[in-house]
């Protein structure tokens, strides 16, 4: 049965065709090695977009000019309609609020328990709640991704799979409405893979968010993806579904499959 979970393809999402996020020609190079060369993407409301590419191929650095962590050189993100490129920085914060970002090594304060990692975001962002509401939403958004029970352990005493748990509920305490993944099952094994790649959908679902989801693994790419891009030569080079693209006859495309 686990097996046949793993094939599931994700296409059941409560999407629209308003699109969150529209990226026009967005170039970005580090000296003389221009990684992206004019990428053209749109994610649509409530869509789970996968990129995939090559290592190297500017994967993470475009969902990281998404939330202006990296300064673009040209072109245009469009953020809820509006350009982030071109806005001050208390307009780009208002923006990033919206928008969750979970890193590869889930990025929790190691001195800190979990219960202090989730309550000392949300305390940063909503200044006004008292110590009860802070310990409620605590409790809550632990029970969403099961691990109600780690609220008191500290980062060192989780296991990896944990520890992308918990980093993935510090960032669903603030509810944003886009979640960017960046390797989200990088390093974990095949069982604890496939409980993120689920727990990514049912987040979709219950919060409805939009969101990119950077991706080598490609069970994950299939059981977590609307639609699915491929980075190359620092363009979007194809675009599909899983099925669509697993078929296609171009045989570079057809490698990622393989």
């Amino acid at each position: 049965m686990e097996n046949v979970i793993m094939q599931h393809q994700n296409n059941d999402a409560e999407k629209s065709d308003v699109p969150v996020i529209v990226i026009k020609d967005l170039h970005k190079a580090f000296g003389k090695n221009k990684v992206l060369k004019g990428v053209n993407l749109t994610v649509k409301k409530g869509e789970n977009l996968v990129i995939l590419g090559k290592s190297g191929s500017g994967k993470s650095i475009t969902i990281k000019c998404i939330v202006g962590l990296i300064e673009v050189d040209e072109g245009e993100i469009n953020v809820f309609g509006t350009d982030i490129t071109k806005v001050d920085t208390d307009e780009l914060n208002k923006t990033r609020v919206r928008i969750g970002f979970l890193f590869q090594n889930a990025a929790l304060y190691d001195s800190m328990s979990v219960r202090d990692n989730l309550g000392f975001t949300l305390k940063r962002h909503e200044k006004d709640l008292s110590n009860d509401e802070v310990e409620q939403q605590i409790g809550e958004i632990l029970e969403s991704v099961g691990l109600a029970e780690a609220i008191d352990k500290m980062p060192s005493e989780l296991s990896g799979g944990m520890r992308k748990r918990i980093g993935l509920a510090r960032t669903l305490i603030l509810k944003p409405e886009i979640i960017l993944y960046d390797e989200p099952t990088t390093g974990l094994d095949t069982i604890t893979s496939r409980e993120i790649s689920e727990l990514v959908v049912e987040i979709q679902k219950k919060y409805k968010t939009t969101s990119i989801i950077i991706t080598h693994d490609m069970a994950c790419a299939k059981f977590t993806s609307n639609r699915l891009m491929i980075l190359r030569d620092g363009i979007i080079y194809a675009e599909g579904t899983y099925d669509e693209l697993e078929k296609t006859d171009d045989k570079w495309v057809r490698s990622f499959f393989l």
